[in-house]
C-alpha cells in the first residue's frame, strides 16, 4: 500500500468480529417491543455466569460501573485503601475513588504485567481492605497465589477482568471462583456488546443488591413490573444508578458468547505465529502465557529491551508510516495528570513496561501476509 494513502489496506489494532447474525439478534430485540433490559439482558446474564463458572451474573452498562458496584458490595468508603495496579487503564483506579476509598499503586512482574502477592505486600498497610487484580490484556494473574495471601492478610480479593473473558488458570475460567469480578464488553474486548459489562459472583445476596443498585434502587425491577397481572407500585430502598444493559445489546452478546471458544482459538493461533516470527529478535519480548494458564490475547504486546535500536514511539511511527495501526503499550496511571500528587511507592517494572512496550494488530480475521507485513517492519527496525 502507498503511505500516502492512510484508507488503503490499513492494518487496525483489533477489529470486533461483528457480522449479519448480530445484526439479525439486535433486529429481533428491536421488533420484539423490549428494547431496554429484559429477558434477553437476564438469558445474557445466566449464560456469561455459567460460562466463567459463576452462580450470578449481574450485567451494566460498562466494566467501570461494574467495578464501581463491586466496591460498594465490598462496602469500601472513605479511610479504606485499595491495592490496585498502575499498569492499567485508568478505571480500575479510578473507581476506587468513586466509593471515597484510596487507590494504593503497586508494581507487577514484567513477564505478565500482573499483581503479585510480592508486589502487593510491599505497599499494603494496616489501612488496606481489598486488592484490586487486573487480568491485564487476557494474561491471568495468579489469582490462586493472590488469594491465599488475601486470606492470611485480611483483605478482600476484587478481579478486574475486563480484558479476561476466555482466558483460563489451571483449565478453568479466569474469574471462577472469585470472590466477586468485572468484565467488559467494550468493542476492543475478545467479545463486545458495543459497550456493556457484567459482574459475577456466588453470593446470593450481593446479587440481588447489585441489580437493585444498577436500576436507581428499586426493589423491583421495570420487567417484573411489566410483567405483573397486577399494578406493582415500587419502592426505592437506596440511592441507586441507572447503570442497565440493554436488551439490544444483550442479544448481541449472546451471539458473541457463542463464538468465543472459536475466537479464542483464532487470537491464540495469531499470537503463537507472531512469537515464532519474532523468536529470533533477542531485543523484542513478546507477551507470553504464564505457566500457571493461558491468556486469550485480547492484545497482544511486545517489550522493547534497552539494545532496541530505536525508541518506542519511533517503532510506532515507523509501523504507521506503513500503514500498521499499533498503540502505546498499557498507561501507567500514576503518571497521568488525574494522579499529579497521589504518591505513589517506585513503580519500575511498571514504568519500563508502559514506556517501553507496544500494542500489535491482532484480530479475529487477520490474514498471514498481514501479519508478515507488521513482523517485516519490526525486524527491519530491530536490524535483523
Amino acid at each position: 500500500m502507498s503511505s500516502q494513502d492512510p484508507t488503503a489496506d490499513r492494518i487496525p489494532v483489533m477489529v470486533p468480529w461483528l457480522g449479519e447474525e448480530e445484526a439479525r439478534a439486535a433486529a429481533d430485540a428491536v421488533l420484539s417491543g423490549w428494547v431496554a433490559q429484559g429477558p434477553r439482558v437476564a438469558e445474557f446474564e445466566r449464560a456469561f455466569a455459567e460460562r466463567v463458572g459463576a452462580e450470578h451474573g449481574i450485567a451494566v452498562s460498562s466494566c467501570t460501573t461494574a467495578l464501581h458496584l463491586a466496591l460498594i458490595a465490598l462496602d469500601l468508603g472513605p479511610g479504606d485503601e485499595v491495592v490496585v495496579p498502575s499498569l492499567s487503564f485508568i478505571a480500575t483506579a479510578n473507581a476506587v475513588r468513586y466509593v471515597g476509598a484510596h487507590p494504593v499503586f503497586a508494581d507487577v512482574e514484567e513477564t505478565t504485567g500482573n499483581l503479585t502477592p510480592a508486589t502487593v505486600d510491599a505497599v499494603r498497610t494496616p489501612r488496606t481492605k481489598a486488592v484490586l487484580a487486573v487480568h491485564q490484556g487476557g494474561v491471568p494473574a495468579d489469582v490462586h497465589a493472590l488469594r491465599a495471601a488475601c486470606a492470611d492478610w485480611g483483605v478482600a480479593l476484587l478481579e478486574d477482568a475486563a480484558c479476561g473473558i476466555g482466558a483460563t488458570i489451571g483449565g478453568k475460567s479466569v474469574g471462577h471462583g472469585a470472590l466477586i469480578a468485572a468484565w467488559s464488553f467494550h468493542p476492543r474486548k475478545v467479545i463486545t456488546t458495543g459497550e456493556g459489562g457484567m459482574v459475577t459472583t456466588d453470593d446470593a445476596q450481593w446479587a440481588q443488591r447489585l441489580r437493585r443498585l444498577r436500576e436507581h434502587g428499586m426493589n423491583v425491577s421495570a420487567a417484573q413490573r411489566h410483567a405483573s397481572s397486577k399494578p406493582i407500585a415500587e419502592s426505592y430502598l437506596e440511592v441507586g444508578y441507572n447503570y442497565r444493559m440493554t436488551d439490544i445489546q444483550a442479544a448481541v452478546g449472546l451471539v458473541q458468547l457463542g463464538r468465543l471458544d472459536a475466537v479464542v482459538a483464532r487470537r491464540r493461533a495469531l499470537a503463537a505465529r507472531y512469537a515464532q516470527q519474532l523468536a529470533d529478535v533477542p531485543s523484542l519480548r513478546p507477551v507470553r502465557d504464564p505457566e500457571y494458564g493461558e491468556g486469550n490475547f485480547q492484545s497482544y504486546w511486545v517489550l522493547l529491551t534497552d539494545d532496541f535500536p530505536v525508541d518506542r514511539d519511533a517503532l510506532l511511527a515507523a509501523l504507521a508510516d506503513a500503514g500498521i495501526s499499533a498503540r502505546r503499550g498499557i498507561m501507567a496511571s500514576h503518571l497521568e495528570p488525574a494522579y499529579a500528587g497521589h504518591g505513589a511507592a517506585p513503580l519500575p517494572v511498571t514504568e519500563r513496561i508502559s514506556r517501553n512496550s507496544l500494542i500489535l494488530p491482532l484480530f479475529h480475521t487477520m490474514t498471514q501476509d498481514q501479519q508478515d507485513r507488521v513482523v517485516a517492519v519490526l525486524r527491519e527496525r530491530a536490524g535483523g
